[in-house]
């Protein structure tokens, strides 16, 4: 049962002043033990409330004179007003689905780390608790673990023996509570006066060592800018950071010991998206210390408090402190663009949501998507660019000073900008915060000057550029416009590009001039992140049918195949195959699409001196090209136009090989060669990619008569959906609407969210397409988890849009 907001708001009212003694017991491998002693207030006579404990067994409970275990909650009934302690001791289950206390054995070397993965309301898959945000409480650990490893959780440890105990943190909410065991490789130092870690399983030692330098150069540079820029100082005594296996998340942020999904410990050289994601990420969860851990919201209709700040100034800081001067290009390209294809979904909602609509947490784990994240994340950057940084800045630190170790709303940090900014925050908090949509910003012509009009509601402000026939830039002004239109009169004649800076959220259309002139000249541009947006726009014109597939196509021959920025060459890469080519072609397009981007990767491959985005070529080449002579050259000499081929691109090219009929044994000679996780994986992708009718069955008994693991679902369902393979996966259309529905609601709420989007992305003929839309929409009005019909009503309005251009 997913706990509901009334549930939460008449729990608060009468529990008060919380305080968690934790204590587990991890040298079982079957089942773990569980001990909770629980201090608290009780402020009404006679009141009765719960706690939640989940999946338990031998279910013990001292100190309550009425209580009663039931399901996933343990009942406290006439309780007395005044101070209270109840312990609750349980065996409780590991689990593989990345939602409680998630369990991994590491095919490299045999050995098992367990690491408690509690985003949202998973706290009582660990422990006994009132698991819900406002309800804030001191947790304090002890941890018996097998001889050898290492226990890492919220705050320094000491070790006696088998036994790790942890200090006592500030009051937090429950689902900040973690504890990650096994044996960790570990590279520790100190800086700023505390202790400092990052680590990873053991068969990743080398690549922690490799990228430890680094991984730490990012951390003091982030860590250096929040501790400067926010006037609440760091508030936990250590800042340790864990690669952890099969996360469901990102990152979670995690006091003192954050979690990342150890694929951040790349196996080559990173692509220019990938160094940029891992900075931001950093950054992201460390902002979180501040926004969310120290000051948290209420409830979850307010989750946009933590993530969008944590987003907005993840990328900030990757590229004012850490360096990653591309940080912001990125987002134009990948993270925004999300944000702008989920507005126009039926699901969109506004960023500040209503309390009422989050009527429960399963609810509110659909929200968890990338209106609050990319969206807020760009709205937050057009207030600042409204404001001003300074002022910005001045209101988060009223607004974190106001609310350190309590919970606040929006209306509280509305309340703070109010002290600092002598502008009118709450009108524009209405039309930017809590409306749904984004504007579109047109171009016009007054005769020969250029004239910008806003279609919608909000004001913005923004950079245009202008450009002569040539392609030669001529100026740039930032602009405000609301409702009256704005001339440009000093631009006559020039194309103009609005929002040049990619400052506001707001769709572009632009001139027939202005078209022209990025047809002619987009990658000799002279500014990357203007770029970036162009190709943005493009690709949403052929998602609206403005712009037609073909005019794509021949954007990506003249202008991918000569773009030299890398950042721009992988974003405008990859938003043509995910956003275009994927999702809205048609079976017998297929071919020449793969075409088209095979040339213009070949041609970057060949004429580019940056390594970065060689790197990027080499993995759009090998998803698209039928050279299987040039596939199999790759393999047998390890290389790529003279660089490494690394394994996780060698994978891919397996992969591509196995689909395109090689003979499967090439799998298990690669599995030999790289018998790590990564590898495990690398082959269920592979094996579900043989085209044949027997290996498809196979691989979809493994998928939904199996019990694989949150990553071994997603690589497996990742082979199965191949590209040019519609007809052989066709009769599974049906059956993944059929059968879907039953794994999400045995394996939980996450895992929800990893079968609704292992989804058939892959170019499908039109009445496949209308039959899988109709079979979607047809199993959500039926009835599925919360998750998996927030998640199959987004595909099926994607369905639409391809249904649209058919």
């Amino acid at each position: 049962m997913s706990l509901t907001l009334n549930e939460a708001r008449a729990r608060a009212a009468v529990v008060t002043d919380v305080a968690y003694d934790i204590a587990l017991d991890l040298t079982d491998r079957d089942t773990f033990g569980s001990t909770t002693t629980v201090r608290f207030t009780v402020t009404e006579e006679g009141a009765s409330t719960f706690l939640e404990l989940f999946d338990a067994s031998a279910v013990a409970v001292s100190g309550a004179d009425a209580w009663e275990h039931s399901g996933n909650r343990v009942a406290l009934t006439g309780l007395a007003a005044g101070d209270h302690e109840v312990t609750i001791s349980a065996r409780l289950p590991y689990v593989t689905n990345g939602d409680g206390m998630h369990t991994f054995t590491d095919p490299a070397d045999g050995e098992t780390y367990v690491s408690a993965y509690l985003g949202m309301d998973m706290a009582h898959h660990v422990f006994a608790c009132f698991d819900q945000p406002d309800i804030k409480a001191p947790l304090s650990l002890t941890a018996v673990a097998p001889e050898g490893w290492t226990v890492i959780g919220n705050g320094v440890a000491s070790q006696d023996g088998s036994t790790w105990s942890f200090a006592t943190t500030p009051a937090v909410s429950t689902y900040l509570f973690v504890v990650c065991a096994g044996p960790w490789h570990s590279y520790t130092w100190e800086y700023a006066g505390l202790p400092f870690g990052w680590h990873a399983r053991r068969s990743l030692a080398p690549l922690l060592e490799r990228d430890a330098a680094e991984l730490r150069r990012i951390t003091e540079a982030c860590f250096s800018y929040y501790t400067d820029v926010f006037k609440p100082p760091y508030a936990f005594d250590s800042y340790d950071q864990l690669m952890v296996p099969e996360h469901n998340w990102g990152a979670l942020e995690t006091p003192g010991a954050v979690t990342f999904r150890d694929e951040m410990l790349f196996r080559g050289e990173p692509t220019p998206m990938q160094r940029v994601a891992r900075a931001s990420v950093i950054a992201h969860e460390m902002a979180h210390m501040w926004f969310g851990d120290l000051a948290t919201f209420v409830w979850w209709e307010d989750s946009w408090l933590n993530e969008s700040f944590a987003d907005y100034m993840g990328y900030q800081v990757a590229s004012h402190a850490v360096g990653e001067e591309d940080a912001w290009t990125s987002v134009a390209l990948r993270r925004k663009t999300t944000g702008y294809r989920a507005d126009a979904r039926r699901s969109t909602h506004p960023i500040a949501e209503d309390a009422e609509a989050m009527v429960d947490v399963d609810t509110a784990f659909g929200n968890f998507d990338h209106i609050t994240y990319a969206k807020g994340s760009a709205t937050l950057r057009q207030l600042v660019t409204w404001l001003g940084e300074e002022t910005f800045l001045a209101g988060a630190n009223a607004y974190l000073t106001a609310h350190a170790f309590a919970n606040a709303t929006l209306a509280d940090f509305l309340d703070a900008l109010d002290e600092v900014s002598d502008r009118d925050v709450r009108t524009w908090a209405e039309q930017w915060l809590r409306s749904t949509g984004h504007d579109t910003i047109r171009v016009t012509r007054d005769g020969d000057v250029p004239v910008l009009h806003r279609d919608g509601s909000r004001p913005h402000r923004f950079t245009v550029a202008a450009y002569d026939a040539t392609g030669t830039h001529v100026g740039s002004r930032l602009v405000d416009l609301a409702e009256a239109p704005v001339e440009l009169p000093e631009y006559a004649g020039c194309a103009v590009l609005p929002n040049a800076g990619d400052e506001t959220f707001a769709a572009l259309d632009l001139d027939e001039q202005t078209w022209a002139f990025v047809q002619a000249h987009l990658s000799s541009i002279e500014q990357p992140l203007t770029r970036a947006v162009i190709w943005w726009a493009a690709i949403a014109a052929t998602r609206a049918g403005t712009l037609s597939i073909d005019d794509l196509f021949g954007l990506v021959a003249r202008h991918l195949s000569t773009e030299r920025h890398p950042m721009v060459f992988e974003g405008a890469l990859l938003l043509t195959q995910d956003a275009v080519l994927t999702p809205l072609l048609s079976p017998d397009r297929l071919a020449e699409a793969e075409e088209v981007v095979s040339a213009a990767c070949t041609l970057a491959l060949a004429g580019s001196p940056e390594p970065s985005l060689a790197v990027s070529a080499a993995r759009g080449l090998t998803n698209t090209t039928s050279d299987t002579d040039l596939l199999r050259e790759w393999l047998s000499s390890g290389q790529v136009d003279g660089r490494e081929l690394d394994r996780d691109v060698r994978w891919l090219v397996v992969r591509r090989l196995i689909a395109l009929g090689a003979d499967p044994a090439l799998i298990d000679t690669e599995l030999a060669d790289d018998p790590s996780a990564s590898g495990e994986l690398g082959a269920r992708a592979a094996r579900a990619a043989i085209p044949t009718a027997d290996a498809k069955a196979a691989a979809w008994g493994e998928m939904y008569d199996g019990d694989p693991s949150n990553r071994e679902f997603t690589a497996t369902s990742a082979g199965f959906w191949t590209a040019g393979q519609a007809e052989l996966v066709a009769p599974y259309l049906a059956r993944y609407a059929a059968e879907a529905p039953a794994v999400a609601e045995r394996r939980g709420q996450a895992y929800s969210l990893v079968v609704g989007n292992s989804f058939p992305f892959l170019p499908l003929a039109t009445e496949d397409l209308q039959g899988l839309r109709d079979a979607l929409a047809a199993r959500v009005d039926e009835g599925v988890t919360t998750v998996l019909a927030r998640t199959w009503s987004d595909r099926v309005d994607d369905l639409d849009v391809a249904l649209k251009l058919r």
